[in-house]
């Protein structure tokens, strides 16, 4: 990925099987940058955040597809989420555990099913698209 930090939410893979699915983990702390104003006293991870988590793992999964790296002329970009459902929070201390499962793949359009859980109770699931796109530096 060419995320770097504070925006990388991906700590580890577990699991890929190329073409079909990941399973990776983001152990989250509370040093992490959002958690200074979401919420203070409460702190919680944004929902959104999650959601880019999701989409980090399903991006690592299409480019382990693709058989290649992001490189300067290319990126994969969020391109679409449908169906997306939060059903608790995420606090610090917890593991966030990311699965996705690549749907189909049409050109350089991809889809996938991912979820996020903490100790088995799933947090969030959405249906996510990504497309690769040309870039200029």
């Amino acid at each position: 990925l060419p995320h770097r930090y504070p925006f990388l939410l991906v700590d580890r893979v577990l699991e890929c099987e190329v073409g079909q699915r990941i399973k990776a983990v983001k152990n989250v702390t509370l040093n992490e940058p959002f958690f200074q104003g979401h919420f203070p006293g409460y702190p919680v991870m944004p929902g959104v955040l999650v959601i880019e988590a999701m989409a980090q793992v399903s991006a690592i999964l299409a480019y382990v597809t693709r058989g290649e790296c992001h490189d300067a002329q290319s990126l994969l970009f969020f391109a679409g989420i449908d169906d997306a459902r939060f059903k608790r929070p995420v606090f610090p201390g917890d593991q966030l555990v990311l699965e996705s499962v690549e749907l189909n793949v049409v050109r350089s359009v991809f889809k996938f099913a991912a979820r996020a859980s903490v100790g088995g109770e799933l947090v969030a699931e959405a249906r996510l698209m990504a497309a690769v796109r040309d870039v200029q530096a």
